[in-house]
């Protein structure tokens, strides 16, 4: 399995995702901030790997501090979970990560721990997220699984696999599932302009594998739904608001209104901690802008004319209307969202884990 990010001695070991397909690249970062910059620059992205890897940065930045007090380290603490919820704004599992070690230290400063002990706290709870991301990932798998039927064609759009969080996936992880109980699955992966994370990182991923992956242009999946080539649509999430709205990859949406128009089901896997029942609707989630030269440029070369006005939201937001399904790690969610999402919630009777802490 491919190790997204990982703890060691040294410092958080993370997987170059901007790098891939051509190279394999394994940095070491070695401070909070280095962290932190990882996760704006992308190279780690997809919202669990990055819940996983800023509660590693926090651990880190908690180990690495020179501070001698308990009250003094929480200063610090303090300043580097507000530097590590400025790095994405749309995935929600930054804060759930953030919000659950911060949960960590507060319980370990009322039990009156020592430096060493809340230090040694927070790392452990930080490789407890990690292990829970995989595990949960499996649980999601397995009842995914259940809706794939034997001989299908999925659509993926961006990344949701084993890159997107620390082991398995999401989205490719209900298609690994689907393989793994013995069904036949082949694949078509959109490539997802303007980072392309479909075209670099879903296929690079499934070839490995050895899953049978066929790449198209982001404008090509409805030409293949309307021929009949596409069985359902799976995708990942950055966050899910309690109505069941669901903001991805930018491209998402209109996906999901051509497998809508074709009768195809359409399927979002997500984790518990990916779903947002403070916010009412997708209309609250907020978008990230990221930097006008990932449209204008390929591989540092420019595309497009010099001067023009570019956007470039990298989320949007599909109405839950579209959804067929919402695949978490506690069962299979179906409308009416508002009810079904909560109930999930409800039947966990653990907090740490849903991030109700």
């Amino acid at each position: 399995m491919i190790k997204t990010v990982e703890w060691t001695d040294e410092g958080v070991v993370m997987i170059d995702q901007r790098l891939l397909p051509g190279e394999e690249v394994y940095p070491v970062f070695k401070t909070c901030e280095e962290v932190a910059r990882a996760i704006e620059q992308m190279v780690v992205r997809g919202a669990p790997a990055i819940g996983v890897a800023a509660a590693m940065g926090l651990a880190l930045g908690v180990r690495n501090t020179k501070a001698g007090s308990i009250g003094e380290i929480e200063k610090d603490f303090d300043d580097m979970c507000r530097r590590m919820s400025r790095t994405r704004p749309t995935a929600v599992n930054l804060f759930w990560a953030i919000k659950r070690m911060r949960w960590r230290f507060n319980k370990a400063k009322q039990q009156e721990a020592s430096p060493e002990v809340v230090r040694a706290s927070l790392i452990a709870e930080a490789k407890l997220i990690h292990s829970e991301d995989i595990e949960s990932n499996r649980r999601m798998g397995r009842f995914g699984a259940e809706l794939i039927a034997e001989g299908s064609t999925v659509l993926t759009h961006c990344n949701a696999g084993a890159l997107a969080t620390a082991g398995f996936g999401t989205a490719l992880g209900v298609i690994r599932a689907a393989i793994e109980s013995g069904k036949r699955i082949s694949v078509f992966a959109g490539e997802t302009r303007p980072f392309l994370q479909g075209a670099r990182l879903t296929a690079w991923e499934l070839a490995r594998d050895g899953v049978p992956v066929t790449l198209i242009t982001d404008g090509m999946s409805g030409h293949f739904m309307k021929r009949g080539r596409i069985d359902c649509v799976i995708v990942g999430a950055d966050r899910i608001a309690a109505n069941g709205d669901v903001a991805n990859k930018i491209g998402t949406y209109m996906v999901a209104i051509a497998a809508h128009e074709n009768n195809i089901p359409f399927y979002v896997a997500a984790p518990l901690s990916t779903i947002d029942l403070t916010l009412n609707s997708g209309d609250e989630i907020p978008i990230e802008e990221r930097a006008a030269e990932e449209v204008t440029h390929i591989h540092g070369e420019r595309m497009a004319p010099d001067g023009i006005a570019v956007s470039n939201p990298a989320f949007d937001v599909t109405p839950h209307r579209y959804v067929s399904a919402i695949i978490t790690n506690k069962g299979v969610a179906r409308e009416p969202y508002d009810m079904s999402l909560k109930s999930l919630f409800a039947n966990c009777g653990d907090g740490a884990e849903t991030g109700s802490v």
